[in-house]
């Protein structure tokens, strides 16, 4: 026999978390949450710096690669997503960062009604507990806790002053008024520790009987009845196993799989269904379409001083003060993470309104991305471009729920993606250059003074550029027939179905993906309360 519920929500990522959270403060409904991965018991989950580990691990990463990208000379991306309760809030970067007002303007622009930022900006403040309390544009008393790095580093008070005699001002909140500046990040950290969305929303939660939580069950397909989700099948320990609601079915699996369990289901793009042999449930062309994603180039350089995190790591009593330091003070490299400082700014000022690119600095520098670091002193500036016209694709491979689906990012496909990204690499150089950088520069490693001209820094970019881990877009919310779903997120052509993840966005927020996805399962609670009182 089934299990039944009023609500399964699928993944327990940072929409999935907040849903099963928020539907189930209700005592009368009852709420199943699905989640493929393990429980976050791991200590390197909830220690900041931890994703270094996380970064590679198979039992709590998704560990995907993309099809070879004709734009990238052919090379195949590695794309991790988390695999556990929190999904990519676990493993993260733990930057909080909301995007654009003009972002969302966009969404409204576009047809999505209620999407406007006036619309979404009480329900990022109803999420956060930010440190510095309550104001106009923050929260003081929400679940997701939201932490300033206390500690200045003389590297990132340099890159700041660089990006300001550059021409960006220092700002002190890139989630205020105006998000064009250089300064220190805000982390979803508190007291030295990761604050998750399965920290933030789910642990609050675990008592309460109405709230079932599943962890390695991973779902294979949707239970359809005429033109309704009436539940979900999902393989747990080796069983394949049912659950079945009275009320709806929330899909939170995220950009990449969310599409996935939709095509393994019947809902999608019906040539390729049919040729899989799939019946076609709902003929839905845009599942799956749209994906975007921020790419990310990479410039390490070498610094002058031994004042970085490698030269840290790479003594024993280097090693032994970072762990004391975080041990008694809940501070220090261990507790903030890699990536400490950032900018926003134009990279292209005579095309761009806004900032369309965004730094990441990190006091560190590896190979890749969670990598060994250096055995010099080294220091990283990550720089994307905010919104990119490529837009790629994700479609199931075979009927196979296991079998990761086939992920074409499309990066650099058109003439504006290739030029913001040589600028962008043109604006770090430029930081780097400046009067208040140069004295911490010792060379550039890469790309290296022998990269110069503009073809030589786009093949730079080909060959090293990789993702800062923002896929979205594929389940887009709107009103045309590429669209999946609509303004409240439900699926188009199907009853009791909704998408509530970054799959949903239409078009991608110019900064990290982490906060957003909060804020708009935030947003789809109300939506589903609403809509089950008009039933």
């Amino acid at each position: 026999m089934a299990e039944q519920f009023d609500y399964i929500v699928v993944g327990a990522g940072s929409a999935g978390s907040t849903l099963a959270g928020r539907l189930s403060e209700d005592p009368q409904i009852r709420v199943l949450l699905l989640e493929a991965g393990p429980a976050d018991r791991s200590f390197w989950i909830h220690l900041p710096i931890g994703y270094g580990k996380t970064m590679w691990s198979t039992r709590y990463n998704w560990c995907f690669h993309t099809d070879p990208d004709p734009n990238m000379n052919g090379r195949r991306i590695y794309w991790p997503r988390g695999k556990t309760l929190g999904g990519s809030s676990s493993i993260n970067g733990l930057i909080y960062i909301r995007g654009q007002r003009e972002d969302y303007e966009h969404w409204a622009e576009l047809g999505n009604d209620g999407w406007g930022y006036d619309d979404v900006l009480p329900y990022f403040i109803r999420s956060e507990h930010n440190q510095r309390g309550a104001s106009d544009y923050h929260g003081g008393d929400g679940p997701l806790k939201v932490s300033d790095i206390g500690a200045r580093h003389e590297l990132i008070e340099a890159f700041i002053e660089g990006a300001r005699q550059n021409g960006v001002p220092r700002t002190d909140d890139f989630n205020g008024a105006r998000q064009e500046g250089a300064g220190y990040y805000q982390l979803t950290t508190w007291r030295g520790w990761r604050c998750s969305a399965a920290k933030a929303y789910l642990a609050p939660a675990r008592s309460r009987p109405n709230l079932r939580v599943l962890t390695q069950a991973q779902a294979t397909s949707l239970i359809l009845e005429g033109e309704r989700a009436v539940g979900v099948r999902y393989m747990r320990h080796g069983r394949l196993c049912e659950a079945r609601c009275d009320g709806e079915v929330l899909l939170s699996a995220g950009a990449l799989l969310s599409p996935q369990l939709l095509q393994l289901s019947g809902i999608g793009p019906a040539d390729h269904l049919r040729a899989l042999g799939i019946p076609v449930a709902v003929d839905l062309p845009g599942v799956g379409e749209n994906l975007q994603d921020h790419l990310q180039m990479r410039l390490i350089y070498e610094c002058t001083r031994p004042i970085t995190t490698n030269d840290q790591l790479r003594s024993l009593f280097g090693r032994s003060r970072l762990g004391l330091q975080w041990l008694f003070a809940r501070s220090g490299p261990l507790a903030v993470g890699i990536n400490q400082g950032g900018c926003f700014m134009r990279a292209l000022p005579d095309e761009a309104k806004t900032p369309d690119i965004q730094f990441h600095v990190g006091t560190l520098s590896a190979d890749m991305a969670g990598g060994a670091v250096h055995p010099f002193s080294g220091f990283t500036l990550s720089v994307c471009q905010l919104r990119p016209e490529s837009r790629g694709r994700v479609r199931i491979r075979s009927t196979d729920p296991f079998e990761a689906p086939s992920m074409q990012p499309n990066y650099l496909a058109t003439d504006l993606d290739r030029r913001t990204a040589v600028a962008a690499v043109r604006a770090a150089r430029s930081i780097a250059a400046s009067p208040a950088m140069r004295p911490y520069v010792k060379r550039e490693v890469k790309p290296g003074p022998e990269v110069g001209d503009d073809a030589a820094l786009l093949e730079y970019c080909r060959d090293n550029g990789a993702t800062i881990f923002h896929p979205s877009g594929t389940c887009r919310m709107g009103t045309d027939a590429m669209a999946v779903v609509d303004s409240r997120l439900r699926v188009h052509g199907v009853r009791g179905l909704r998408v509530v993840d970054c799959s949903a966005m239409p078009t991608l927020v110019s900064g990290n993906t982490n906060a957003p996805a909060i804020m708009m399962a935030e947003k789809a609670v109300d939506m589903i309360r609403a809509d089950a009182m008009r039933a």
